[in-house]
């Protein structure tokens, strides 16, 4: 069952993969191609209270998060923000970052914040069949990341 934090942002339709500590799920708002959330399923509401068992599965999460990413983003840099303003729940926004613009299926994904801190609030909300194929290729990226 869902936490609020991953029924906020699209869980189940939404989601990339899941464990048994973290749920990655693709981010409504795109401030740039291939933005992730990263929730923790544990009822936790600090980082600090997380399991040792789920700050492994983190490190785990985060192997294959990266090269996903790399695949369909081809970014330069990454940004982890943990921004539990709104959503209590332990969980990260991740965003690819790279200078200028990257495509796909026609849309146009720009980083407009590049080189400074991410600008959440410009973002792309992809829909329909756009979104569909995001998530397609996020998933299979996620399952070539397995190694």
């Amino acid at each position: 069952m869902s936490n609020p934090t991953e029924s906020k942002f699209g869980d189940p339709e939404t989601r990339i993969a899941q464990t048994a500590h973290w749920t990655v799920l693709l981010r409504p708002k795109q401030p740039t191609l291939g933005s992730l959330v990263l929730v923790c399923r544990e009822p936790v509401q600090a980082f600090s209270e997380l399991s040792a068992a789920a700050y492994t599965d983190l490190r785990n999460i985060v192997s294959r998060v990266e090269p996903t990413l790399k695949a369909v983003s081809d970014y330069q840099r990454i940004n982890y923000l943990m921004l539990m303003m709104v959503d209590p729940d332990v969980h990260f926004h991740v965003i690819p970052r790279y200078d200028g613009v990257r495509s796909l299926a026609g849309t146009e994904y720009p980083d407009a914040g590049w080189p400074g801190p991410p600008a959440l609030d410009v973002a792309v909300s992809p829909q329909g069949a756009d979104r569909d194929e995001l998530l397609a290729r996020l998933r299979e990226a996620w399952r070539r990341a397995d190694g």
